[in-house]
């Protein structure tokens, strides 16, 4: 006797557990989770859940005693508890059957997505090993055109010197004092202003800042106006000279002198080809470099044991849940749109962290836009099994905390075919 009372003990310690009822089919599960009350599934009644499996049929469909759904193990009950075996077990078996189905399609388009992440892989590592070439190429080009810069710019400057030495230097002085005079006296009133410098002129080691009243005053030797004589003999040296003050564009200034003397012209004009030369291989340096960070960035990335992770890269998906439409975005961000079109960062990718046995199970986006509680928005993206690559749900069980269903081809797994359908089924 007393054997069996413990037994009965036993068994009924084990009805209470939801998670070890039998006869429950998957899709029902979730009206057996422990709690205070169980409601009939047919919603007639609400019961103790401790009154679940107690052999006794409380329920008029039956469903407070699944563990023998022909009611054979029930006993002195007013209600006459249904036979569902047959039921119970068809639908278990086709809905069993569907995800195996999906299962073995879904292992089957993974195996693809493998394939064409190795070759995808394998292309990306090609290109990265011709932009480094291109690179070494370009480094090459770009110390060539900068000494070729320097010789042209060198050549011009002899130039300069030499009409400075030769009998026309006192005139190309007096031409460059002119042109620079008349660069600066911006109203063509033969006098240089403190506005007018604060205009023109900037300094050398700063030269987004404009000149003070007093700075400007100081150069003009103390006045609020300079004629073209004073100019000469003192703010020209000045100007010339390079150390603190420089004049914002030079180029008029020595226009009409490179017009009057032809080598001067042709040096000019070969220092303004190398120059131009010079910065578009710079930019193409620049370029190429730019295209290596961001390719090596996303080689960096873990795709998988098999690449298998690679073709989301560069993809986004969308779903709309009521007024938002959120965006996912693999391996860059997630973002949440309302209707007035204003976007709103939920997280930048951060990293894997599924479970040790399948740490590709879960993808976690951080450091969003700051939430209005305090911290940043964050998104935890779980991966599902599918024959279709989607977003299936966005959910935000907490403030600015959301969570996500992404189903895919690629995270399907073998080991599920190891389930089977339960014999009383």
């Amino acid at each position: 006797m007393r054997f069996h009372l413990f037994i009965a003990a036993v068994s009924w310690f084990v009805c209470v557990d939801s998670r070890k009822i039998r006869g429950i089919s998957s899709s029902y599960k979730r009206f057996y989770r422990e709690r205070k009350s169980f409601l009939c599934i047919d919603g007639s009644k609400i019961i103790p859940f401790e009154q679940v499996n107690d052999d006794y049929c409380d329920c008029e469909d039956g469903s407070d005693e699944p563990d023998c759904c022909d009611a054979s193990d029930e006993y002195n009950s007013h209600a006459r508890c249904q036979n569902t075996c047959w039921n119970l077990g068809q639908r278990e078996r086709a809905y069993v059957e569907g995800q195996m189905r999906t299962l073995d399609e879904g292992l089957q388009l993974k195996q693809q997505l493998i394939e064409e992440g190795v070759l995808l892989w394998r292309e990306k590592q090609a290109q990265l090993r011709e932009l480094q070439q291109v690179a070494e190429d370009l480094q090459i080009k770009l110390e060539d055109h900068r000494r070729r810069k320097h010789e042209a710019d060198r050549r011009k400057e002899q130039t300069l010197k030499a009409l400075e030495a030769g009998d026309g230097g006192l005139r190309l002085q007096n031409n460059t004092v002119s042109s620079m005079f008349q660069s600066l006296d911006s109203n063509k009133d033969g006098s240089i202003t403190v506005d007018e410098l604060q205009d023109k002129v900037a300094l050398i080691h700063d030269e987004e800042r404009s000149l003070s009243e007093d700075e400007a005053v100081a150069l003009l030797g103390g006045g609020h106006q300079m004629d073209v004589t004073k100019f000469q003999h003192t703010l020209w040296d000045i100007l010339t000279n390079g150390d603190s003050v420089k004049i914002k564009d030079t180029h008029g200034a020595l226009d009409s002198v490179v017009d009057e003397d032809p080598h001067l012209k042709a040096a000019d004009r070969a220092a303004k080809w190398e120059a131009t030369n010079l910065k578009k291989v710079e930019e193409a340096y620049d370029t190429v470099n730019m295209e290596i960070s961001d390719l090596r960035k996303k080689l960096a990335i873990d795709y998988g044991t098999d690449w298998e992770f690679l073709f989301l890269n560069s993809q986004c998906y969308k779903l709309k849940v009521y007024e938002y439409t959120y965006t996912l975005c693999p391996f860059n961000q997630v973002t949440q749109e309302n209707t007035a079109g204003t976007e709103v960062s939920l997280g930048k990718w951060g990293m894997w962290a599924g479970t040790p046995k399948n740490q590709y199970s879960q993808m976690v986006y951080e450091n969003g836009e700051p939430c209005w509680q305090g911290g940043s928005r964050s998104a935890t993206v779980t991966l599902t099994c599918g024959t279709e690559t989607a977003l299936r749900s966005v959910k935000e069980p907490s403030k600015c905390q959301y969570i996500m269903d992404f189903q895919t081809p690629v995270a399907c797994q073998p080991v599920l075919k190891q389930r089977g359908i339960h014999s009383e089924l």
